[in-house]
């Protein structure tokens, strides 16, 4: 099938995603101005009054939906395909053109070359909706969003499984490892190598290691409890407490970035007792 050209600048889920990962990377990274700039710019594009907004809500009809019936799918899709052609595309087109100026001022040009997990199922809603697009192409392109839309949750963690390209990744994981190499502990940057690569192997890796970690978490805290000038803060000894419940909760979900954050925030805690109670 020829493929059309695809224009990250001119997909607005693209762009979405990839704000939000950069506001995921200031949090893990503590650059509270970088994290404020970036949300400022994620209220003030998609705010309920905007064109990207009611865009995004289209991208989502089609790439959040699943395990739907196919006549269901076919419907969901003709359906937002009407929506769409009555949007107001010059306006849409100058609220992607002035959110594009702004990443490239606050952010840069760089951030476009991130990867996005779901960027080949956007890349081809996107395709979908560009009315210059060839229609034979446009036909092939929702057939295959009709797969997805109305695949198994099975059939969904089974290709979960299936490798992506292996240069896409390495670069993926450079340009991550890069960023945070000298900034987290040893077994936080564990952590990330994990989460980064949970995609690939359907978080085996990942699970298996928040298992022990988690575990190791909990001796750490459960060691502090008797350290005299720590149980004699009964402010600290709450708290203390508060996260070993969150660390048993963890035992009941599936690892996802939100868990990760919280972890992460918790090794800094428990390796901060362990310095402080050696010094």
């Amino acid at each position: 099938m020829a493929k059309y050209k695809h224009n990250k600048k001119k997909n607005t889920a693209f762009l979405y995603e990839m704000l939000i990962l950069e506001l995921t990377k200031s949090i893990l990274k503590k650059d509270m101005d970088l994290k404020n700039k970036i949300t400022k710019i994620i209220k003030e594009s998609f705010g309920r009054n905007t064109m990207l907004y009611q865009d995004l809500k289209l991208y989502h009809a089609l790439s959040k939906t699943k395990n739907v019936r196919q006549t269901t799918a076919e419907k969901i899709i003709a359906e937002v395909k009407d929506i769409r052609r009555n949007l107001d595309k010059k306006s849409l087109l100058s609220e992607q053109n002035k959110l594009s100026r702004q990443i490239k001022k606050s952010l840069s040009d760089e951030v476009m070359n991130n990867f996005i997990p779901s960027y080949k199922s956007l890349a081809t809603i996107y395709q979908i909706f560009n009315q210059n697009a060839p229609i034979k192409t446009k036909v092939l392109l929702e057939n295959e969003i009709i797969k997805q839309m109305s695949i198994s949750p099975e059939e969904t963690e089974r290709r979960k499984m299936v490798p992506i390209d292996n240069l896409v990744y390495k670069t993926f994981a450079k340009k991550f490892n890069q960023e945070y190499s000298h900034e987290l502990l040893s077994e936080q940057k564990e952590l990330l190598s994990k989460f980064i690569s949970s995609f690939m192997d359907n978080s085996l890796q990942l699970k298996t290691y928040l298992n022990e970690e988690v575990a190791r978490l909990k001796s750490e805290l459960r060691q502090s409890l008797l350290i005299e000038e720590f149980v004699s803060d009964k402010e600290m000894l709450k708290k203390t407490k508060q996260i070993m419940a969150i660390l048993e909760s963890y035992k009941q979900r599936q690892p996802e970035k939100e868990m990760v954050q919280q972890i992460i925030k918790i090794q800094s805690l428990v390796h901060e007792i362990k310095h402080n109670a050696v010094n």
